[in-house]
Parts: C-alpha cells; structure tokens; sequence
C-alpha cells in the first residue's frame, strides 16, 4: 500500500506540474512534508541540497531520495515511474502534434504566454526554499556570485561547487576551531 501512495503521490506532481523540476519542489513539500509528515522540513531541505548536487534532474533526484528513504527500492521505483511517466507521455504527445500545428498563430501565442508563468513557477518555490532554509543576504551572494561567474565569466559550474564546498569546509574547520 506505501508504495501505492508513494506512486500514486508523484504521478499526480508530475501530471500537473508545469515548469520542471524546481516548480516540482513545492509540490512535493506539499505532499511529502506537510500533508503526508513522511519526512519533515529540515531533512526535505538538506535532500533539496544533495539532489540538486548530484547529476541528473532534479525532480528524478529528489523521487530517488524520498523514494529511498520511504521505501526502499521498491519506494524508489514508485516513486521514479510516478514522476517521469506523466512527463514522458505528455513530451510524446506534443511531439507527435507539434510538427502539425506549430506554424498556428494560436499554438505560438500560446507558448509566448506560458513564458512569463514558467518563470514565476519556478520563481516562487526558490523563493520559498530560501525562506525555509533561512537564507540570509549575506548567504544569497553566494549563488548569485556563482551564477555571474557562469554567465558573465563563463566559468564551470563544477569549478563553482567545488570552490563552494571547500570554502565551506573551511569556513565549518575555523568557526568549530574558534569553539574550541
């Protein structure tokens, strides 16, 4: 029956999530910490953190960390179909169609709308996390640094987490040596 649920709970995010991974996030939150109390907020936070450093997407990520933790294997296969199936039926779909109707003044206002909404829904729940995980502004600098260094730069992510890792590292060696 759990991995009923644990399916039956990411198929129904991956059928109305629209926007990706991050904007899958909230959702889950929704279900897994406060509707479901599978896991709480701090360990659904540091899952968060794990599932965006591992390769992969992250909503696939994230469904093999809660699946894991709730079920086991078998909690990870639920919860893994439940997430991508949705999505995959959806994708062949509109690959199907697509050729025929893209060229409709219709079907390209239509994605020039949807646009805008995709960035507020992935948007709101960064925003919400960075809420959650009691980001201050001191600690905001340090992604939006990174993501500069990306973008302007045209430096690695992986030199950027690599940096940040041993920075922190660092960081966590001086304040605990300071404690003592």
């Amino acid at each position: 029956m759990l991995y009923l649920q644990l399916f039956w709970t990411y198929l129904k995010i991956g059928t109305f999530t629209i926007g990706g991974g991050y904007v899958m996030l909230s959702m889950i939150e929704r279900e897994i910490v406060d509707r479901k109390g599978w896991i709480d907020r701090e360990e659904f936070l540091n899952m968060i953190a794990l599932a965006q450093a591992a390769p992969g997407l992250i909503a696939v990520n994230s469904a093999i960390f809660i699946g894991w933790r709730i079920g086991g294997w078998r909690g990870v296969i639920a919860t893994v179909l439940g997430a991508v199936l949705p999505s995959f039926f959806i994708i062949l779909a509109i690959a199907m169609l697509f050729q025929d109707y893209k060229d409709y003044p219709a079907v390209e206002a239509i994605f020039k709308g949807i646009r805008p909404a995709v960035v507020a829904l992935i948007a709101a729940p960064l925003i919400r996390m960075a809420h959650s995980a009691k980001i201050t502004w001191a600690t905001a600098s340090i992604p939006i640094a990174g993501a500069l260094l990306i973008w302007l730069g045209g430096l690695s992510p992986v030199w950027i987490i690599l940096v940040t890792a041993l920075v922190t590292l660092l960081f966590t060696w001086l304040k605990e040596r300071r404690k003592a």
